[in-house]
C-alpha cells in the first residue's frame, strides 16, 4: 500500500528557524508527498525563505489573518490531500527516524488512526531540557484524563485523514487543535501511543505554548471542550439516523 503523506504546519513570523525544521522534513519526504503551509500573515522572511526551496511539494497559502495558531492549522488540515496527516510546527526539528516510523505504522492501520511519538524538549539552541515528553505529560490513552491534562501535543501526532470529517470544522473557542484532535479521537477513533523519540521540540519566549492562563481560564476551555464533543457526539448520532 502506499501512503501519501501531508505534513500540515501553521505559520507566523518564523524566519528563525523554520528553514531548519523544513531541511529535517523534506528529507524524510517522497515526490509523491505534500508539505501544506498556511501562513498568518508573516510580516518577517519566513514567506521569502519558504519560496526560495522552489519545491513542488511545497503548497503555502499566504495572507491568511486568522490571528490564531488554532484556525491557522485548521485551514491546513483542511487543504490537505494525503492519506495521513503529520501535524508540525515551524520551529522544531525532526529526527531521522520520524516518517520512517510513521509509514511502518500506517500500512497496517489507515483508518481511523491516530498515532503519538515521543519528542525531547530542547532550549533554543537544542540542547536537551527534558529527554521524554512523553514522561513530562504522563501522556496515555482516556478522555478523563486527557480532559484533565492533555497529552495531546501537535507536532508529535500522525493520523488517517478519513478523521476530517468529525475533527474539522474546529469548534469555537477550544482551547488548542491539538487537544481538540486527540479528544474526538478518544471518542471516535483508535489511538497508539508509541515510546520512540522523533523529534525535537523547541521551547523559547515566541513558543505559543509558554503563556500561563488563570485556573478560570483553564476551566473554561475544559468546559468548552467538553460542550464542543458533546455537540459533536449529538451531530453524528442525528447523522446516523
Amino acid at each position: 500500500m502506499i501512503i501519501n503523506i501531508s505534513v500540515c504546519m501553521a505559520t507566523y513570523n518564523g524566519e528563525k528557524y523554520i528553514k531548519e525544521q523544513l531541511d529535517s522534513m523534506l528529507s524524510q519526504l517522497s515526490e509523491n508527498d505534500e508539505v501544506i503551509i498556511s501562513d498568518d500573515s508573516s510580516t518577517d522572511k519566513t514567506i521569502e525563505i519558504i519560496d526560495s526551496y522552489n519545491d513542488n511539494r511545497i503548497k503555502i497559502y499566504e495572507n491568511q489573518e486568522f490571528k490564531s495558531p488554532i484556525y491557522n492549522f485548521e485551514n491546513a488540515i483542511k487543504m490537505a490531500e494525503g492519506d495521513i496527516i503529520v501535524l508540525a510546527d515551524q520551529d522544531d526539528v525532526w529526527l531521522e527516524n520520524k516518517i520512517l516510523i510513521i509509514r511502518e505504522h500506517f500500512k497496517d492501520h489507515y483508518i481511523t488512526e491516530l498515532l503519538v511519538l515521543d519528542a525531547k524538549l530542547v532550549d533554543k539552541n537544542l540542547s536537551t531540557l527534558e529527554g521524554s515528553i512523553f514522561k513530562r505529560l504522563n501522556s496515555k490513552k482516556g478522555l478523563l484524563k486527557n480532559i484533565i491534562k492533555n497529552s495531546y501535543l501537535g507536532c508529535n501526532m500522525a493520523f488517517t485523514s478519513d478523521m476530517k470529517k468529525f475533527i474539522l470544522p474546529f469548534p469555537k473557542k477550544i482551547s488548542m487543535h491539538d487537544i481538540w484532535i486527540g479528544l474526538v479521537f478518544e471518542l471516535y477513533g483508535n489511538i497508539h501511543f508509541i515510546k520512540k523519540v522523533t523529534l525535537l521540540h523547541r521551547r523559547h519566549n515566541q513558543t505559543s505554548t509558554k503563556t500561563k492562563y488563570s485556573l478560570v481560564k483553564k476551566i473554561s476551555w475544559r468546559l468548552f471542550n467538553i460542550l464542543s464533543l458533546i455537540q459533536l457526539l449529538i451531530r453524528k448520532l442525528l447523522n446516523e439516523k
